[in-house]
């Protein structure tokens, strides 16, 4: 009887080890198409958010462009009758993923800036890989103003309705500044660059650069359309102050 039982019960244990073996397949194809939805709408999400960003960017820049022509003109016309040079500046920059794009500016500096920089790099105030002086003897007087209020970054609105640059990301690095990265602060370039961001709405030139990249990587993070607009509605009283611009 007691061989029986145990007989009995061995099959019982047998059985339910070959029904787990069979259900595991099961839930290992459940498990694979709920990760695979998952995905799926993560990507759809990301698509939609990325769709919507430049949407914003279309429109803002579109109508910022309609609006401020008057002041754009006007201050080409001072650049242009202040020194001798071109209007506009165009720097290299580089974008996300490293795609370089010529940057637009109004021209603050003397034809002569980028000679002079290998003079006064002993004088630079900024940390990092970064040149920064409060009182550049290569800014001209009409750049003085135009840099403290950032009417000379207003043609870059023309950069972000040829998706170069977004309203809002990481200021556009340098290409020798980009050089000296660290492989943390390489996560810079996953965005596209902005004209405004977190950095310059948490102060701008006061901050060290290695806040500077801090705050860039936490945009990155957490970039959303409504983060978008938030950032948007703090640079104006950021430039109205002129809160760490120079």
């Amino acid at each position: 009887m007691q061989t029986l039982m145990n007989e009995t019960g061995t099959d019982r244990k047998l059985e339910l080890m070959l029904a787990e073996l069979e259900r595991r397949p099961l839930q290992r194809q459940l498990s694979l198409q709920h990760r695979n939805w998952r995905l799926a709408l993560w990507r759809i999400a990301v698509r939609l958010e990325s769709r919507l960003k430049r949407g914003l960017d279309l429109t803002v820049a579109g109508i910022a462009l309609l609006l401020l022509s008057p002041l754009m003109i006007l201050t080409a016309l001072l650049v242009k009758l202040s020194s001798p040079g071109p209007i506009l500046f165009r720097q290299t920059r580089v974008g996300r993923y490293g795609r370089r794009f010529k940057c637009l500016k109004f021209r603050s500096m003397y034809i002569d800036a980028e000679k002079r920089l290998a003079l006064l790099k002993a004088q630079n105030e900024a940390d990092g890989p970064v040149f920064k002086m409060r009182r550049d003897p290569r800014i001209t007087p009409v750049g003085r103003v135009i840099r403290k209020l950032s009417i000379d970054e207003l043609p870059q609105l023309w950069n972000v309705v040829r998706g170069e640059m977004s309203l809002v990301g990481p200021r556009p690095a340098l290409p020798r500044e980009v050089i000296c990265y660290t492989p943390e602060q390489v996560r810079r370039l996953e965005a596209l660059p902005g004209i405004t961001g977190l950095q310059q709405v948490s102060g701008r030139s006061n901050l060290d650069f290695e806040r500077w990249v801090a705050l860039d990587l936490q945009y990155i993070e957490q970039q959303s359309i409504w983060q978008d607009l938030k950032i948007l509605l703090l640079t104006i009283p950021t430039v109205i102050t002129g809160r760490g611009a120079y």
